[in-house]
């Protein structure tokens, strides 16, 4: 649907771009409004070597968020699969609360965060089952040298779970400034207003009609990756879906099975507390 709604804005915006070049050809001189083609043409090449130098650095720049976003996601997920590995060698009524709570967590994580973060409302909001975990690692028998090692162990992890988590949520708002927007989009007006006066009644249609359509066409196209780029969480192609967690629950429950822990889970399938 999105990728529908994306493919239809490039054809709108390139419509209204050839008609309006059509339109500007019936009043343009032959020749076109430039006396020098070849200055006009040099002139040309600047602004739009211009616009794709500075778009390439947005680009690069929506990018690499982007991709920190990904691997955030992804080492979180991987986090939560170690931590319950981590928290068999406590003591067994924490290890039982601890599994259940890991299980919340990432269940949290999918039917809760992943929403916001699609629409881009998530701001600073805590997973409350980070806190729980917590509370329930605080109260950890460590009376042996094993489940104090794993005490420690667990608590760099959860470290290391938190930083994951906010390269994951980081992205979720998006990183490009308003003002790079207002550049780009006023370098691509630029760009568009320049090429109506190259409007030339003794060219073709078809030629005028492609001279403009095409580099529209490009323009429109770099926005809206930039856009997608800079929106990770947004539905449509390319967008990161809760795969990694999806995953790290399948292999907690798998290991749950395997380990024989049936202690029950303190939360139903979105993450909500039970009594």
């Amino acid at each position: 649907m999105i990728l529908a709604v994306g493919l239809l804005l490039v054809a709108v915006v390139a419509a209204i771009a050839v008609a309006t070049m059509l339109f500007v050809r019936r009043r343009a001189p032959e020749g076109s409004f430039f006396t020098d083609g070849d200055r006009a043409s040099g002139v040309f090449g600047v602004l739009a070597g211009g616009f794709a130098i500075f778009a390439g650095f947005v680009i690069f720049l929506a990018f690499t968020t982007y991709d920190q976003s990904r691997a955030g996601a992804e080492a979180e997920a991987l986090l939560v699969v170690q931590q319950f590995e981590t928290a068999q060698f406590l003591a067994p009524e924490t290890r039982d609360e601890l599994a259940g709570e890991l299980a919340c967590y990432g269940r949290y994580v999918i039917a809760r965060e992943w929403p916001l973060m699609e629409q881009g409302e998530l701001g600073d909001a805590i997973n409350p089952w980070g806190v729980t975990l917590f509370r329930t690692i605080r109260a950890a028998d460590t009376s042996s040298v094993s489940r104090e090692t794993a005490f420690a162990k667990w608590l760099d992890q959860t470290s290391d779970r938190e930083e994951a988590r906010r390269d994951r949520v980081y992205g979720a708002a998006g990183v490009i400034p308003p003002t790079l927007w207002i550049v780009l989009l006023l370098a691509a007006a630029i760009i568009f207003c320049f090429m109506l006066f190259f409007a030339d009644p003794a060219e073709m249609r078809r030629s005028q009609a492609m001279l403009i359509g095409s580099a529209t066409t490009v323009v429109t196209v770099t926005l809206l990756a930039i856009f997608a780029l800079d929106n990770p969480y947004r539905p449509g192609p390319g967008s990161i879906k809760p795969v990694a967690m999806e995953r790290a629950l399948r292999i907690v429950d798998e290991a749950r099975v395997a380990l024989n822990d049936e202690a029950p889970i303190p939360c139903d399938e979105e993450g909500n507390a039970t009594p």
